[in-house]
């Protein structure tokens, strides 16, 4: 039995190692670059909890990948899909964490949703505000 919760133990343990995130970061100019030719569309993830099916939808930009800087400064390019995750970091020291896929834009300020399936929006963050901003896909 106690050979048994080891094993599990290190199963669960190995997979928390290999699948941990990689956190990248961009300047606030390269994300206005990036974003300034998308359009805003319409996003539907849909939830199946059999017999019922939850969709969600929501706006967010057009972007497909998105290029940024990974821990030694070294460029690269990310997917974009509903699991990539943005957190600003604001110059008060106040952070917001987000969905990439659902950032927006607009008159100098970024808005976007906490999630895919209400659409809770997060507090509108001023452009000349961002300190930092990071992604993890």
């Amino acid at each position: 039995m106690k050979s048994n919760k080891k094993i599990l133990g290190l199963l669960i343990s190995s997979s928390l190692l290999l699948s941990s995130c990689a956190t990248y970061h961009m300047t606030t100019q390269s994300l206005i670059e990036q974003l300034a030719d998308t359009q805003k569309e319409k996003k539907v993830t849909v939830l199946v909890a059999f017999p019922l099916f939850f969709p969600g939808v929501v706006t967010g930009n057009s972007l497909r990948e998105v290029k940024v800087l990974d821990k030694d400064e070294k460029e690269c390019i990310i997917p974009v899909t509903n699991h990539t995750g943005v957190r600003v970091t604001k110059k008060d020291g106040k952070r917001k964490t987000f969905y990439f896929n659902t950032l927006i834009i607009q008159d100098s300020i970024i808005t976007g949703k906490n999630d895919h399936f209400i659409g809770t929006n997060i507090k509108p963050i001023n452009l000349n505000n961002i300190e930092k901003i990071e992604l993890q896909k």
